[in-house]
């Protein structure tokens, strides 16, 4: 089978004003390429190129439940274990009688929140992605300042206000009840610190992020790296505006390092990432995982009950490890059951499918109606190259 090379089929996407810009890399274990189209800037005077940095979003929540993983490994943590410890704000939940119930209207939690509730998004918290329609819980969060939507991380407050305005709430849903998407990374990067002793940033990058050499990787860009990071946008109303500009909330470390969205990253320093999983925690001799610990990351957590209820994907195609999606069936034109990776709403995503690592950042956020289209383009590649390596 002939494939049209990569850049033409991405390519017609940024001609078609889709997007501005774009980077590409897919490794087949055989050959890695990688592409760059468009530009940074609406002027068009900037090119995208291949090491330029991208705020990746909710692509941070893999590293953050490598970061946790790390912490279990160590005998800091235990997943089975309440977050009451490391988290008092937490304990003693009350949850709501029913989602769109009223903050007063709660019970008693039937058990404590644990970590594994954190890791894989069964905590009682979150977005629900089967109803978006607005709630007493949803306003209570927005007056208290906790965040919703697009990162914003020079809007939110340090992490231990944020933690004891958050406890003040009940939990949507029963521990262990439902998957509900993001908060269990933002707590869960809260709880990282706590038990290591130090910031988020700093454990990612004394554990993580320098033994696995991705210097470009981080909750904000350095000064002298500016050149290599542009602004980002969002389309409303049919007009391209700009959402963050390129010495906005990433221009410095940001009061709250958010688990679940925070990063900045590049092609080569998330191939990185997502060769070290790929091989069972290891890469290039450095060891940052055992297998065991990759495997419950990449391996689905929830019941089928659960993905039935409001899992990751509406179809029911896909399950949740730890920080990542999980794919349970063979898309008919994508990745195939067993991948894993995950995508960001500023316009990012990920997955390893077998022997095949496909990465695709861009400079602009997804629509209210999902992704942009260039990225169903892109998983018609990632799922090509998949059955073209023959692997498993």
């Amino acid at each position: 089978m002939t494939l049209d090379p990569i850049d033409q089929r991405l390519g017609a996407h940024v001609a078609a004003d889709e997007l501005l810009g774009l980077a590409w890399l897919v490794d087949d274990s055989n050959t890695v390429a990688t592409g760059a189209i468009g530009h940074l800037d609406a002027a068009r005077t900037t090119p995208v190129r291949t090491d330029t940095i991208f705020r990746i979003s909710s692509m941070t929540k893999p590293l953050t439940a490598v970061a946790a993983s790390i912490l279990i490994e160590d005998g800091v943590i235990d997943p089975a274990e309440p977050v009451d410890r490391l988290l008092p704000e937490l304990a003693d939940r009350q949850v709501l009688t029913h989602p769109a119930a009223e903050i007063t209207d709660t019970v008693a939690a039937r058990r404590p929140i644990t970590i594994d509730d954190l890791l894989t998004f069964r905590l009682g918290w979150g977005m629900d992605f089967t109803d978006f329609s607005p709630k007493p819980f949803t306003a209570a969060c927005a007056e208290l300042g906790l965040g919703a939507g697009p990162p914003t991380p020079a809007e939110m407050p340090p992490p231990d206000i944020w933690l004891a305005r958050l406890g003040t709430l009940p939990l949507q849903f029963q521990p262990g009840e439902r998957w509900l998407y993001h908060v269990g990374s933002a707590i869960l990067g809260i709880l990282i610190a706590r038990a290591a002793g130090t910031p988020l940033s700093q454990f990612l990058s004394e554990r993580v992020l320098d033994p696995l050499d991705m210097p470009d990787t981080g909750f904000s860009v350095a000064p002298g790296q500016l050149d290599r990071f542009g602004p980002h946008f969002v389309q409303i109303d049919g007009e391209r505006v700009v959402f963050d500009p390129v010495d906005g909330q990433w221009i410095s470390p940001p009061v709250f390092e958010g688990g679940g969205d925070g990063l900045v990253s590049t092609l080569a320093d998330f191939h990185r990432f997502a060769r070290m999983l790929s091989g069972g925690g290891e890469l290039d001799g450095t060891r940052i995982l055992s297998e065991r610990s990759v495997a419950a990351i990449t391996t689905n957590h929830l019941t089928a009950e659960q993905i039935a209820r409001g899992g990751p994907e509406p179809d029911g195609s896909a399950g949740w490890g730890y920080g990542v999606g999980v794919q349970l069936t063979d898309r008919p034109d994508g990745p195939r059951a067993g991948a894993y990776g995950w995508a960001g709403g500023l316009g990012s995503s990920w997955t390893n499918d077998g022997p095949v690592t496909a990465i695709l950042l861009t400079n602009q956020m997804w629509n209210s109606a999902g992704p942009l289209p260039v990225f169903a383009t892109f998983e018609q590649i990632l799922g090509e190259r998949s059955r073209l390596s023959g692997g498993v």
